[in-house]
């Protein structure tokens, strides 16, 4: 019973403090993988601290079979005072000889892509961001996921 609660201890400490720079990450299912440039995806931040600086990242999903070597993205910014921002933001996929870039695992690959560094987020609430696929094409295939992380610097 004693090495029981022990374990369970050592695993608590390791679960909480994985990941403490994160603020905010979701990722979400494209449908069928297919991205519909007509289908935006939305994600509402909520921040608090005015003070801390972030570095925001894209999320991106695709499978091997997805013929780009980049995606790019209409982002658009929006903060709690209602101004806001939209960028087009061009993300990097593979290197130059196709070797597909992130993380991969059998045919699917993950990457995690700095968006923005150093941010500060000058008004509390709620931020959303919306993203659009910006590829000239309206049913975009082989891209199953897409996300956003915020997270502190230290």
């Amino acid at each position: 019973m004693k090495k029981i609660v022990i374990i369970i201890g050592i695993l608590s400490v390791f679960l909480c403090s994985c990941d403490t720079k994160k603020v905010f990450e979701e990722n979400i299912k494209i449908e069928k993988g297919i991205w519909d440039n007509q289908k935006k995806a939305t994600f509402e931040v909520l921040i608090s601290d005015t003070l801390a600086v972030h570095n925001v990242f894209v999320n991106i999903r695709n499978t091997d079979l997805y013929q780009y070597s980049n995606i790019y993205l209409f982002i658009k910014t929006s903060s709690p005072d209602g101004y806001f921002l939209r960028d087009t933001f061009d993300c990097v996929l593979a290197d130059l000889s196709g070797k597909w870039l992130g993380d991969g695992m059998g045919d699917i690959w993950d990457n995690q892509i700095l968006y923005k560094k150093n941010v500060r987020f000058p008004v509390a609430g709620i931020y959303t961001f919306e993203f659009e696929q910006a590829m000239r094409m309206r049913h975009l295939p082989f891209i199953m996921d897409i996300g956003l992380r915020v997270e502190t610097i230290d």
